[in-house]
């Protein structure tokens, strides 16, 4: 083990000179972040065939998450599992299912509190965390406002109506901004003919409830905050669900934790 650990050390600092990206998370400075996020490429290859890194996007934690290019956006196809705010101050978790309900200030969770949920599905903020000013998404990425999502859902097919609207709206968007078929319960989502086609691959990672604290909706709902509000305790979302082809716009208390996709700027 030591000797894979010297090696690896080594071949980060040579990838590091070879493509000169020791500062690898471009915010000025050289420290432990930077040696995260190299090991982390070499790890999934981010780096393979040079030093183009523009199929993906690496947060602050070092987590690297694959990118789709739909229209003229470009987005995170993973949903957000950064456990820290862009800056490096840690955002806070574990709180009980009373204490969530409470909260006035930015913080996350990991469904049931079991890691393997987060490998998969990413982490559920609340919407406090998403206005935060230290920064949720990566340098060069920003939590996407709800006229982002309604382009994103124009060019995938829904009128500009439907989009300008609330509730269940379009025809098969949903289907299309879906995707890992096997993480759905079966229903309309995925039988759709245009089930996964944007390259979207939206999760069905659940949400955590605000009055109560409660963990609902994994395999079933995909819920993704936007970045703008509806009112003083209120955010725009998005919603695919299993049994609904097309996508639902409404709000909802900010206390909530929901998915997040970050956009690309």
């Amino acid at each position: 083990m030591k000797y894979i650990k010297e090696s690896l050390f080594i071949t980060t600092l040579l990838l590091s000179t070879a493509y000169s990206q020791c500062d690898a998370n471009g915010d000025g400075d050289l420290n432990i972040h930077d040696i995260v996020i190299e090991v982390n490429c070499i790890l999934t290859d981010c780096w393979e065939g040079g030093s183009d890194t523009t199929d993906v996007c690496v947060d602050i934690d070092g987590n690297v998450y694959g990118t789709v290019q739909i229209g003229e956006q470009v987005w995170m196809a993973e949903n957000l599992k950064t456990t820290h705010y862009n800056n490096g101050d840690e955002i806070p978790t574990d709180y009980s299912n009373s204490e969530w309900a409470e909260l006035q200030t930015g913080a996350y969770a990991v469904y049931n509190n079991d890691p393997s949920n987060a490998d998969t599905y990413g982490n559920l903020y609340n919407w406090f965390a998403v206005d935060d000013e230290r920064g949720l998404c990566m340098d060069g990425w920003h939590v996407p406002s709800d006229v982002e999502f309604m382009e994103l859902e124009m060019f995938l097919g829904m009128s500009e109506e439907e989009a300008n609207s609330s509730g269940w709206r379009g025809t098969n968007e949903g289907s299309k901004l879906a995707g890992n078929t096997d993480l759905w319960s079966n229903g309309n989502l995925e039988n759709n003919s245009e089930f996964g086609s944007s390259g979207f691959s939206a999760f069905p990672a659940g949400y955590r409830f605000s009055n109560s604290g409660y963990y609902i909706g994994m395999g079933i709902d995909g819920y993704f905050w936007s970045s703008s509000e509806s009112s003083s305790t209120n955010a725009w979302y998005r919603l695919l669900s299993y049994y609904y082809s097309d996508v639902s716009r409404y709000n909802l208390n900010k206390l909530v934790g929901f998915s997040i996709r970050c956009l690309g700027d």
